[in-house]
């Protein structure tokens, strides 16, 4: 399929952060964009201000007539009714996931894989390179702060970031020249069946990195892949051929050397909490590095990057409260977060807020959540949040509740959330999921300030 020839786009799903990305993408380059979302949101705004026509009830007579390509999110149903009028004309119907791999299949492509830590990864590649004056178009699955959007482009753009997704197998339409692999822990059962098949799939993934190309991947996954192709290894505790060295938190922020293949960077400054950002910070050193990068470019890069909205996101802190709102929706990224509260403020009480995500990753990890929230000294659970799921028999968040160990527990609905984190004594409060539980967030730093008062 040829792109050149598109003129006007239609998207189903526009307002979801991946979908997005990728109508601006198209948007700045003067292509008419279309699209149906579910509901408005302030990014729904945002792309209508940017000149996008979007809409919110399934309404065939608002899909304009003279449509190019249709692109739409794996996340719509396949009876939705805008698809299935689309897919019975004679109009090109392809998955995000597709587009992406038309557009990158002759550029130079950075493409960040891992069941954690691809949109940290993706965004400290794009502003170290972006910052050292690399230009890049980078499709990011959160808003990076120093660019305030999940999309940063140019025309003449020598490089394409993106993120490949191990969600519906999206990642195999992509053929990087840099591949990097951060984890592979089990999740997204429900595509495919076992732990076994996740893993082949990213082991399929790696296969399709382009000749002459190098796969970055995380040490503890050295012997997942075949030796046939150019490995490069990082890690934050241990030895790799990217690592860091003497960790230290100095005024709440990471202060360390890198060792690199050919010397070191000293005395980083990096102001993201928790170690597993260190190890996302030198996956992104290790691409900088092998794409030419001077050292002190890459300092500069570190030492400014601000981090990306609900990644470990301080919504509010003074000398009594700390707000922290997180994307994390998998138990390692649970603890992982938990773990990089208790580095930071390791005498206060952490109150945590969960809403699970999709009751298939409930039911198929249950006791892998149930051990990740025990490290919280206090949680609430909020109901799950189905997305493209309907209900299973028997999983819900009290279930959840039942395998929680420690006694200050308890089911809340979003409607009764703010009241009751009114009433209590709050020191650290975590909000975590991957659902709506965001919309709470700007609510929740409101009515701390109020208690502040």
């Amino acid at each position: 399929m040829d792109l050149k020839n598109i003129h006007i786009i239609y998207f189903i799903g526009i307002g979801g952060i991946g979908m997005s990305s990728l109508a601006r993408y198209f948007n700045a380059r003067g292509i008419e964009i279309h699209g149906y979302d579910r509901i408005s949101t302030s990014l729904t705004e945002e792309l209508a201000s940017e000149g996008i026509c979007i809409h919110f009830k399934e309404d065939t007579t608002a899909i304009p007539e003279n449509v190019n390509l249709v692109i739409y999110t794996p996340a719509i149903p396949e009876d939705h009714k805008e698809l299935l009028y689309l897919k019975s004309k004679n109009i090109p119907v392809k998955k995000r996931s597709e587009i992406l791999g038309l557009l990158t299949k002759d550029k130079f492509t950075v493409a960040v894989a891992g069941t954690h830590g691809k949109t940290t990864i993706s965004s400290i590649i794009t502003h170290i390179l972006n910052h050292s004056g690399v230009k890049t178009n980078s499709f990011i699955g959160g808003f990076m702060k120093n660019y305030n959007s999940n999309f940063i482009g140019y025309n003449d753009a020598e490089i394409f970031i993106v993120e490949a997704d191990e969600f519906d197998r999206s990642f195999l339409t992509l053929h990087p020249d840099i591949a990097v692999i951060s984890s592979i822990d089990t999740d997204h059962l429900d595509i495919y069946g076992s732990r076994e098949n996740l893993k082949k799939s990213f082991e399929t993934f790696a296969t399709q990195i382009k000749d002459a190309g190098e796969l970055i991947i995380n040490n503890k996954l050295t012997g997942y892949f075949k030796n046939d192709l150019t490995i490069i290894t990082y890690v934050a505790d241990g030895i790799a051929d990217y690592f860091a060295e003497g960790i230290q938190v100095v005024n709440n922020m990471f202060e360390y050397n890198i060792h690199t293949p050919d010397g070191i960077i000293r005395n980083i400054h990096f102001r993201i909490p928790g170690r597993h950002n260190i190890e996302n910070a030198l996956a992104g050193v290790a691409v900088s590095v092998e794409l030419g990068i001077e050292y002190d470019e890459i300092k500069a890069g570190l030492e400014t990057y601000m981090g990306v909205t609900r990644r470990f996101d301080i919504r509010y802190s003074n000398n009594n409260t700390i707000y922290i709102d997180d994307y994390a929706h998998h138990p390692i990224e649970i603890s992982s977060c938990i773990n990089a509260v208790k580095e930071m403020y390791p005498e206060k009480k952490i109150t945590g807020v969960f809403q699970p995500h999709l009751y298939s990753r409930t039911r198929d990890l249950a006791d892998e959540f149930a051990r990740s929230l025990d490290q919280l000294d206090e949680v609430i659970l909020l109901d799950i949040y189905p997305a493209r799921e309907k209900p299973l028999k028997g999983i819900n968040s009290d279930m959840l509740l039942k395998k929680i160990r420690i006694p200050k527990k308890m089911l809340c609905s979003k409607d009764d959330l703010l009241p009751e984190l009114e009433k209590r004594d709050i020191q650290v409060l975590l909000t975590l999921g991957a659902g709506d539980i965001d919309q709470l967030a700007e609510p929740i730093k409101n009515l701390l300030k109020q208690k502040e008062r």
